[in-house]
């Protein structure tokens, strides 16, 4: 007996397991990851560190943009060697050299309207692992995370200015700004609700030895365009 099943039939019952088929997501094979490899000498430069009356952790520098990790560059400026030159627009702490260079280090900073120092001032005070009091304005802006902290922290790990703080002064005064450690390495590189300056831990420890109170400090005014450095 002749089938009688007609063609059309015998296409669709044929072609049923890729309808089917077609009705399922695939996943899409895994897309390679294009980041650099992070180089070995900054993994040393941001390892664990020992000697210290609170652990330091080693930083996951693998998702930090290289150019804010610590390095020498070439660097233009009319401060003086031994100068700390902050750029707040660039996200960039500079330690002025000789013969046109600087270390270079990645920061935080203050978002506009947090971060309003400009000038110069000097270190006129160091610490290591300090204690940190938020100050009113802090409080004022965001009082649900540090209106319980009002009295003070003691130095620690939970210390927002981590293990060392320069505290800037302007004739003589504190004025509530400092370059300090960081709880938050991912916010390097960015600008966030508080208005000081954060490096990362190993940072601030390295430029915290460099230089010694007295240091001039020069704060740039913020600008859209980045500084003119460049890695060498």
């Amino acid at each position: 007996m002749a089938s009688t099943m007609t063609p059309t039939r015998r296409s669709l019952i044929l072609g049923t397991p890729l309808l089917v088929a077609g009705c399922v997501t695939h996943s899409p094979p895994p897309v390679a990851d294009r980041r650099p490899p992070v180089d070995p000498g900054h993994l040393a430069t941001y390892a664990a560190l020992d000697g210290e009356p609170f652990p330091v952790p080693a930083v996951d520098i693998s998702g930090l943009d290289p150019r804010f990790l610590r390095q020498e560059v070439a660097y233009a400026t009319p401060e003086p060697p031994g100068t700390i030159v902050v750029d707040p627009s660039a996200r960039f702490a500079y330690l002025v050299r000789e013969g046109g260079r600087a270390l270079r280090y990645g920061v935080g900073v203050g978002k506009d309207e947090a971060f309003d120092f400009r000038g110069e001032a000097v270190i006129a005070r160091k610490a290591e692992w300090p204690r940190w009091t938020p100050t009113p304005a802090m409080i004022r802006r965001e009082p649900e995370r540090y209106g319980p902290v009002a009295g003070g922290l003691p130095g620690g790990p939970g210390n927002p200015l981590g293990p060392r703080a320069l505290y800037l002064y302007r004739d003589g005064r504190d004025t509530l700004y400092r370059l300090h450690g960081t709880t938050e390495p991912a916010t390097i590189g960015t600008m966030v609700s508080s208005g000081c300056v954060r490096l990362l831990n190993q940072d601030i420890i390295d430029l915290y030895r460099r230089v010694p109170t007295g240091t001039r400090a020069v704060v740039l005014p913020a600008r859209p365009t980045e500084a003119a450095a460049r890695p060498s």
